[in-house]
């Protein structure tokens, strides 16, 4: 129950967010806001009316919209009509929903990351507290063989005398460890999905191509630290977060999109509202840092998905709003409708096969 809310109020306040950025445009350019609502109709009540926007609170709590003037083209004409804007207008106020998700989004990689989430440190500060985590695994290494698997941590490692190292773990101490024992048995300690396991690998040559004569045992170590860190790192440090989250997204939108056009697209690990229950309880179990981390990557998500030139969406939009500027009329209002209605019949249509694959997930 209580992640099924954590879930709602992510959604709730990004999409509110995203709204937020159109409201303040519109604001500015002099285009009226007749009503900016929490939630979607049918309606709750009014917190009030101000500066000649309604703002309302929802029943339907799964986001949130801005009503404005002239955004329908029904007889809403005149000045503070959005149709009657300049195009240059119309275009910034559709980017600028966009705009505050992607600033939403790095504000709250800025927090989590004060807050303090697992991050890969080369040199730990004193009293650091780290975790040793197997980065990769080498297919067919002594690693892969005994079932260590990314995202390890490992937390001990001894050669048949007993000699350990745990004191000292770091990918220096245990590679050097292992490259001293050529050939001989080492126990390993290790934890995964919160259980700790023990195996014993033997270190081997031939396993790292570019240094085949070196004994190894087939994993990439790094050190995690989850301890917070100042502002001014956390300002530092969300941008590349950002850049990775925009960067990955867009890569796994365009993998769904060319493989949909060959006819090969798998939907199966697409995350829709039911499987983001999990993905969050799962953040929830690590902590607000990564709470914070997860609602800045949907953020991102967001921000992208609603560029996409898909009508309805803020791309799709913005694609008529750019012909109209190009022919210097407006659109047929028939063929708006049919490809509004276009959209809308293939966004319920991802919505549904998404769902379902989110609740066949659960049940398996």
């Amino acid at each position: 129950m209580i992640t099924a809310l954590l879930v709602i109020v992510i959604l709730v306040a990004l999409i509110v967010a995203h709204e937020f950025g159109h409201f303040i445009a519109a604001k500015l350019f002099g285009v009226r806001v007749d009503e900016f609502g929490v939630g979607y109709p049918p309606r709750a009540f009014i917190f009030g009316t101000w500066g000649g926007t309604e703002y309302t609170l929802n029943w339907i709590p799964f986001g949130g919209f801005v009503r404005l003037y002239g955004e329908d083209e029904k007889a809403q004409r005149g000045p503070g009509s959005l149709v009657d804007a300049p195009r240059w207008k119309q275009a910034i106020i559709l980017i600028a929903g966009v705009a505050a998700n992607a600033l939403i989004a790095l504000i709250l990689f800025i927090l989590a990351l004060h807050v303090g989430i697992p991050r890969v440190v080369d040199t730990p500060s004193a009293h650091e507290p780290t975790q040793l985590i197997v980065s990769d695994v080498v297919p067919g290494s002594p690693a892969d063989a005994a079932g260590i698997k990314a995202g390890n941590e490992i937390v001990g490692i001894a050669d048949t005398a007993g000699t350990r190292i745990i004191d000292t773990l770091t990918p220096e101490t245990v590679t050097a460890f292992v490259r001293s024992h050529p050939g001989e048995a080492l126990e390993i300690d290790y934890i995964s999905a919160g259980e700790p396991k023990h195996v014993t690998a033997h270190s081997a040559q031939g396993v790292l191509r570019d240094n085949a004569g070196t004994p190894a045992l087939g994993v990439g170590l790094v050190l995690v630290s989850n301890e917070s860190v100042p502002w001014g790192e956390a300002i530092k440090g969300s941008i590349p977060l950002a850049y990775n989250g925009f960067t990955q997204t867009i890569a796994g939108l365009w993998h769904i999109t060319s493989s949909t056009a060959s006819g090969d697209a798998d939907l199966s690990q697409v995350v829709g509202p039911v499987g983001l229950a999990s993905v969050v309880g799962e953040a929830a179990r690590n902590g607000i840092g990564q709470i914070l981390l997860l609602a800045g990557l949907i953020g991102i998500n967001l921000a992208i998905i609603n560029l996409i030139p898909i009508p309805v969406l803020d791309g799709g939009r913005l694609v008529v709003v750019i012909i109209e500027a190009i022919l210097r009329k407006p659109a047929p209002r028939l063929a708006l409708q049919i490809l509004n209605t276009f959209g809308v019949a293939l966004i319920i249509l991802l919505m549904v096969t998404v769902t379902y694959n989110d609740i066949a997930r659960l049940l398996a």
